[in-house]
């Protein structure tokens, strides 16, 4: 069962276009949802602002899905931060999480340095079809400059990103050009050279301050830009009693006994919400022949 945050207008997407270029957007402000992660999982301020632009990438990237389905959006390594996630179900349903094992490691604001030595992960999760992951080596030091290099590498259509994010709200925007129709190839490219030259120099706290219509005004107003209605976002956990059921059954009968061995209950925590879950001994033997409707 999901268990959603109410919607409030402090979290929104808006999709925008170029009205004389081939050349489309996204622009996303969160601030409740982001919020309900940190509450859930109090990490140092450097953390949060590291995944809440995590938060905002999977946010913008999500609004590209086609039907129902999943973004994540992760970095993994070998460094104090080994595990940064966030994802975003059905374009608006949020939720992320971090690894930190040393709580008092001093935290960098360069990516690399804060995962280590690994890679970032952009995984499509589609209802009735196959999972599709692109992976890309951590070269940047920030996420925006990691996931421009993603989608270089992976699409075929220009794309580029800016986030930003503190303790308290996260933003971002996105542009990406379109199939030549109204300009030519080469006019295309001007523009969008023009258009991402004027994105570099949004600030920080215009993302996080700023409307998204006071935002796009700021950025482009000598252009004629068509900005959509807004699309509510939220923060959403989707762990269930039957999923974590199923991911306990899933280490194996041995494992199983030996966790039960000092206590008839075995108690586990969902590491996005933190929602308790207890289980017997009986419950479990029924959920793994899938034969306990208590678990759903």
């Amino acid at each position: 069962m999901i268990r959603p945050v109410p919607i409030t207008l402090s979290d929104i997407h808006q999709r925008f276009l170029f009205e004389d270029y081939d050349i489309r957007g996204e622009i996303v402000s969160l601030r409740q949802s982001t919020a309900e992660v940190y509450r859930h999982n109090p990490y140092p301020a450097a953390l949060q602002a590291q995944l809440g632009e995590f938060l905002a990438a999977a946010a913008l990237i999500s609004a590209n899905l086609k039907a129902a389905g999943t973004i994540t959006v992760q970095a993994r390594g070998d460094g104090p931060v080994p595990l940064l996630m966030a994802e975003c179900a059905d374009r608006h349903d949020l939720r992320a999480i971090a690894r930190m094992p040393d709580t008092g490691a001093v935290l960098s604001d360069d990516l690399r340095q804060l995962v280590g030595s690994g890679h970032l992960s952009i995984t499509v999760t589609m209802p009735g079809r196959e999972r599709h992951q692109g992976i890309v080596p951590l070269e940047h030091p920030r996420l925006a400059a990691c996931l421009s290099d993603y989608f270089a590498r992976s699409e075929q259509l220009p794309t580029r990103l800016w986030l930003a994010a503190d303790s308290e709200a996260a933003a971002g925007l996105l542009l990406q050009a379109l199939p030549a129709q109204r300009q030519t190839r080469t006019e295309r490219e001007r523009c969008w050279e023009h258009l991402t030259t004027l994105a570099d120099t949004l600030s920080a706290h215009e993302q996080l301050t700023l409307g998204h219509g006071a935002r796009l005004h700021r950025l482009f107003h000598g252009e004629q830009v068509r900005i959509y209605d807004p699309t509510p976002l939220r923060f959403a956990c989707s762990c269930s009693r039957a999923r974590i059921a199923d991911s306990i059954v899933a280490l194996g009968p041995d494992t199983v006994r030996e966790l039960l061995a000092s206590s008839p209950l075995l108690s586990t925590q969902c590491q996005f919400c933190h929602q308790r879950y207890d289980f017997t001994a009986a419950q479990l033997s029924a959920a793994a022949l899938g034969a306990d409707p208590t678990l759903h």
